[in-house]
């Protein structure tokens, strides 16, 4: 689960919601990361589906050990870690790295996102994650237009979720140990809180952001990249409430 790209944001003004004026420059950027936030979500769908019915592409994600136990390839692993790794990238490298970059990185990390979900088609039936992305989906379009329209500031609300996100991490790093079944229920239930709740927070300060582009005079380059990383937060609130939402409601074959 990852999470968090505020860092790139911090030297770009960020225009007071209540008073209404997100001007032409907001819906232009807003346009922009959700049509990114969707090319992502399609191709991490994509990617997902080709690897866990494809048995060729299935056999390099998976191998079979000396004790006769199907069990993770280094190339498995290898996916595995790597969004985390374009993340960090995209993330700290953010200054450095020009638009083109940014973007091959973000398609990068969708596909390689895709590839490491694939293993969820093959634990939970295909009806109950077609629901599931569906429920997600629902869930995450009303939050997102309340985030959008709202008049009221939810810097504060926004900070209540991040102290959530990080209970939510240290509860499952802790849980690793304990493989209780009823503390992953309660992890999953506060992380489906948390995210739709930051799925709001997010929208408005990306709205914001992108108002205040028009008086920041910022490129046409780095306005790309910003868009690539909100687009970028935006995946990462709706792939973690599908997750969770997955582990609340998925049916397992």
């Amino acid at each position: 689960m990852d999470y968090n790209q505020n860092q790139q944001f911090s030297n770009y003004t960020v225009v007071d919601s209540k008073t209404g004026n997100t001007g032409v420059a907001s819906k232009t950027f807003m346009s922009g990361v959700f049509l990114w936030m969707f090319v992502a979500l399609l191709i991490s769908s994509v990617s997902a589906y080709l690897f866990a019915t494809t048995p060729s592409l299935l056999s390099l994600l998976l191998e079979q050990g000396a004790n006769g136990k199907v069990g993770i390839s280094t190339f498995g692993m290898i996916i595995t870690f790597a969004p985390l790794i374009f993340v960090l990238t995209m993330s700290f490298a953010f200054t450095r790295l020009s638009a083109p970059a940014m973007v091959a990185f973000f398609l990068l990390y969708a596909a390689t996102t895709g590839i490491s979900l694939s293993f969820i088609l093959l634990v939970y039936t295909a009806g109950s994650v077609v629901t599931t992305f569906a429920s997600s989906a629902a869930m995450f379009g009303v939050m997102a237009v309340m985030g959008y329209t709202t008049k009221k500031d939810l810097t504060s609300f926004g900070r209540i979720m991040m102290m959530g996100l990080i209970g939510i991490v240290i509860a499952m790093l802790v849980n690793m140990f304990l493989h209780s079944a009823q503390m992953d229920y309660i992890i999953s239930i506060i992380g489906v809180a948390v995210f739709t709740g930051l799925t709001a927070y997010d929208v408005q300060k990306l709205k914001n952001i992108g108002a205040g582009l028009q008086y920041e005079g910022t490129s046409v380059a780095d306005t790309r990249k910003l868009t690539i990383m909100g687009a970028l937060s935006l995946y990462l609130d709706f792939i973690n409430l599908f997750l969770m939402m997955l582990r609340l409601f998925g049916r397992r074959k």
